[in-house]
């Protein structure tokens, strides 16, 4: 686009000569060149911008927002969280956007693994006795054993290794099962409350496979890609007689802190390390939800101020 000064140098002079002027015709080209330019600059600044702020939620941080109590009170219904996805090693995109079609994905180097007492962002692996078309959602809980970490809960007190872990500053427990009560229905007498001891599966374990324990080793082989069935007590993984599994991912035993009313790694399994992606970090905002509730604008009174800003631990 032309300036100011640039239009009234164009205009005609009574000393103008009436013929072609071949100069002024090239200055009135060259003006348009420079208002062409100026569309290609403004259109390349958007489209930087836009890849940033893509590059910025795939790879480096994302925020998400917090639905349920499950992880009270260290994050409670309502907060908003910023997650860093660049520690674990952000992934590209794993489905097609707003759909659930997945798309081959790359994994950049990451900078940690999640550790003891990490709150976790994670891709829900799914639930026992579902098939593959369910529905792509984010849960966030805290990690309590990590890969090879042998797990025992018992009366609500999480060991690790033979070590007692400390509850979170946070949590929240209501016991609800004693020692020996059955909860769970997957082969064995656990229940929320005392769980265990299990071992976390780790790239490179070898299981050892059989009538009396495949219900409990099924929906991982499964996920890892695998069909498995059971016959006259023989195990077969994709049509082949076996005895034995190698796992093939890391994997992870996530807790919500509000132990009684969480659906967590007790109820529905380990979480592979694929499916990770990233670290809670802090919250930017936080409200008290209710029904009819529009926009963050949408009740004032409901902010919880004392949230804003807070760090996760």
């Amino acid at each position: 686009m032309k300036t100011e000064e640039e239009i009234q140098n164009s205009t005609s002079s009574p000393e103008a000569t009436p013929h072609f002027d071949k100069s002024r015709a090239g200055h009135r080209d060259e003006g348009g060149d420079r208002s062409k330019s100026g569309l290609r600059e403004y259109a390349e600044t958007i489209a930087v911008t836009i890849l940033a702020a893509l590059f910025l939620k795939f790879f480096v941080i994302e925020a998400y927002h917090i639905p349920t109590a499950s992880m009270e009170d260290t994050l409670l219904a309502g907060d908003f969280l910023l997650v860093n996805k660049f520690i674990y090693g952000a992934k590209t995109p794993r489905y097609i956007p707003f759909t659930n079609v997945v798309l081959p994905f790359v994994t950049l180097p990451a900078v940690a693994k999640p550790k003891l007492g990490d709150v976790v962002v994670f891709e829900f692996p799914g639930g026992y006795g579902e098939g593959y078309d369910r529905e792509v959602v984010n849960y966030v809980k805290r990690c309590i054993a990590t890969p090879g970490d042998t797990l025992e809960i018992v009366d609500e007190a999480v060991y690790v290794n033979g070590q007692k872990i400390p509850l979170p500053p946070s949590a929240k427990f209501e016991k609800k099962f004693p020692k020996g009560a059955r909860d769970f229905t997957r082969g064995s007498a656990f229940n929320q409350d005392n769980y265990g001891p299990v071992i976390v599966p780790k790239s490179g374990q070898e299981i050892q496979l059989s009538a009396s324990n495949i219900e409990q080793w099924q929906k991982l082989i499964e996920r890892e890609g695998h069909s498995v069935t059971e016959e006259s007590g023989n195990v077969r993984i994709d049509g082949v007689p076996v005895m034995s599994h190698t796992i093939q991912n890391d994997y992870y035993f996530m807790m919500g802190d509000n132990r009684g009313n969480s659906l967590d790694s007790r109820f529905w399994g380990f979480v592979p390390e694929d499916l990770i992606i990233g670290k809670a970090m802090m919250v930017y905002w936080s409200w008290e939800e209710s029904p009819g509730q529009r926009g963050i604008f949408g009740n004032w009174s409901s902010i919880r101020w004392n949230r804003i800003g807070t760090l996760v631990k």
